[in-house]
């Protein structure tokens, strides 16, 4: 397995759209896609990153290779089966991705059928602000929909209300869930 580590810097904490200023992709340029295994790289230093700028936490790259690793393994994403878990890929034309996410099920007895949660969103900094978020939103919205899915969840972090903003735009709610949590 090649892992190769892009150098991220952790310069402003959940910056506003409006403080980051520098050359922004055209949206045009952009497609989102079923994530592959060739995007193994990319989606693992999405994370690192991600890491980094939102928790101040430097994670393992080995760990974080594998982990990504075990989504592609584990099926390969089959479309018409809503249970399985899959990345998407937000891909320029020329830079290749620029932006990824995981879409990961869990069954809902309430709902008698499966609920998924979006996890691991990443844009590059180039790639935010151009509605990219609102394109991967739709794009899991639309595949849920047609797979009978009975909604879509997210947690977001307290601090980070530029996400949560952006969240609330395309429809979501802030719901009266906490999440706890005993990480080993």
């Amino acid at each position: 397995m090649i892992m190769a580590q892009t150098k991220v810097s952790n310069k402003s904490e959940f910056a506003s759209t409006s403080e980051k200023t520098a050359d922004r992709l055209q949206f045009s340029a952009i497609r989102i896609e079923t994530g592959r295994l060739e995007d193994l790289n990319a989606i693992s230093n999405f994370q690192l990153a991600m890491a980094l700028e939102t928790e101040n936490e430097n994670l393992d790259l080995e760990t974080v290779c594998k982990g990504v690793l075990y989504v592609f393994n584990k099926n390969n994403y089959i479309e018409s089966d809503s249970a399985n878990p899959f990345y998407l890929i937000a891909r320029h034309a020329t830079l290749g991705p620029v932006g990824c996410l995981m879409v990961q099920s869990e069954w809902s007895d309430w709902r008698n059928g499966n609920v998924w949660w979006i996890h691991s969103v990443y844009l590059k900094p180039e790639a935010r602000g151009i509605g990219l978020f609102r394109a991967f939103y739709t794009h899991v919205e639309t595949q849920a929909k047609s797979l009978n899915v009975r909604g879509l969840r997210l947690f977001v972090d307290k601090r980070n209300t530029n996400a949560q903003k952006i969240y609330t735009a395309v429809g979501m709610t802030a719901e009266h869930y906490d999440l706890y949590e005993r990480l080993f």
